[in-house]
């Protein structure tokens, strides 16, 4: 069981936890899907390790569907520069955004529309995906 090597600051169990909520996944769900061995309390121990084995954080982040390397380089803090830096940089003229617009109202109402059809076929994967995992569940008892 090698650990993973990874800037200090970085811990890679909050990584973990906050993509995790992100996601909306509880812990006895993430558990399931790791298989009988694992408990939502093994979950916790695990989002508390500021390092996490290899091995165990590439089989989360398949479940989880985010690359491995999302959780093992996470940082919020420079996440956190970034997003202030860019915030403030680009409000310096907010006017010339608007002054520029070339958007015409039909264009915008059909990729409004083709989002809300790939937003809705996003939502039916997902519950089919669920419905899978239910069926399991209740397969296993």
């Amino acid at each position: 069981m090698a650990h993973t090597t990874s800037n200090p600051k970085i811990h890679e169990g909050r990584n973990l936890k906050r993509f995790r909520e992100m996601m909306s996944v509880k812990q006895d769900a993430l558990a399931f899907e790791l298989g009988e061995d694992w408990n939502q309390q093994k979950i916790s121990l695990l989002e508390q390790k500021e390092k996490i084995d290899s091995d165990i954080l590439e089989q989360v982040a398949a479940i989880l569907k985010i690359p491995a390397e999302a959780i093992r380089n996470f940082d919020e803090q420079q996440a956190i520069n970034i997003i202030s830096n860019n915030t403030f940089d680009n409000c310096v003229q907010p006017a010339s955004v608007f002054n520029n617009s070339t958007i015409h109202p039909i264009d915008k109402m059909i990729q409004l529309h083709e989002e809300k059809i790939a937003l809705y076929e996003r939502m039916l994967k997902e519950k089919d995906e669920m419905m899978e995992r239910l069926e399991r569940l209740i397969g296993g008892k």
